[in-house]
């Protein structure tokens, strides 16, 4: 069966840690995940709530959805702003990029959520906003 929820936070930076506690509460329904796991759910989902403050609304004023889906084995989340979006996200998605050089970011935002999740997509438009889409499989090795 699948199950699902919707978060819609101010873009404010408390708020990424509920997001993130929340997503990864939400993935143990899709089965007995390790702790390395859910870590990696939860800094992907930090990471695209970041971004979405940071770079979407310029840390001011805007709303971020997150929402999640589980069933056997699967979870997926996607974070979604109406923010000013991506101008390129083949660029953006390249390691050590950033629009924001000036805050020491590190530009790792993407690279982290395309290792630590097994599918992770990307749809942004200049002046509307960017939605990450991010799934994660549970596999266990046969033993």
């Amino acid at each position: 069966m699948e199950n699902w929820f919707e978060l819609r936070l101010p873009a404010l930076s408390q708020n990424e840690k509920f997001a993130r506690t929340t997503a990864a509460l939400f993935a143990l329904q899709a089965g007995d995940w390790s702790l390395v796991e859910i870590n990696e759910i939860k800094t992907a989902v930090s990471e695209a709530v970041t971004n979405a403050i940071i770079h979407g609304y310029h840390e001011c004023c805007g709303e971020i959805i997150v929402s999640g889906t589980v069933a056997a084995g699967v979870v997926e989340f996607t974070i979604s702003d109406a923010g000013q979006g991506i101008a390129d996200v083949e660029t953006a998605r390249q390691p050590l990029f950033t629009t924001k050089p000036e805050h020491e970011r590190s530009g790792l935002g993407f690279t982290v959520m395309e290792n630590f999740m097994d599918e992770v997509e990307i749809d942004s438009t200049l002046g509307q906003g960017t939605k990450v889409k991010m799934t994660k499989y549970l596999l266990r090795k046969v033993q």
